[in-house]
């Protein structure tokens, strides 16, 4: 059986190096990005305002789209934001960091949720 890999260099150094730290969460990220594109989560802000509070830490191992908004200030990781989604986040006062600067901020992945 012939396993197929994202042909994403990026994207492949993401999972590598996600895989490598010994805290859960990030595994179970990498275990998502991982999976085939048709398969990976795509987010909506809406969705994200719906299952977070203020000052939440946020990870989507996919990507996160513009429709809805967000009424809160939340820290959102993603592998990708559509560029509607990124102005979104900004304009709330949020952030949209990539996946490993919140590994950085956050290594024991403490107060992290993964919305799908």
């Amino acid at each position: 059986m012939v396993t197929t890999r994202s042909t994403n260099i990026h994207l492949r150094k993401l999972i590598a190096d996600l895989s490598k730290q010994k805290v859960p969460i990030w595994k179970a990220v990498a275990k998502e990005l991982a999976r085939p594109i048709r398969n990976r989560r795509q987010v909506n802000l809406m969705r994200i305002n719906k299952n977070t509070k203020d000052k939440d830490l946020v990870v989507v191992p996919g990507k996160v789209l513009g429709n809805g908004v967000l009424d809160h200030k939340v820290t959102v990781a993603a592998w990708r934001f559509s560029d509607v989604a990124y102005e979104k986040v900004k304009k709330a006062g949020s952030e949209a960091i990539s996946i490993m600067d919140l590994v950085k901020k956050s290594p024991q992945g403490k107060g992290v949720k993964i919305i799908g």
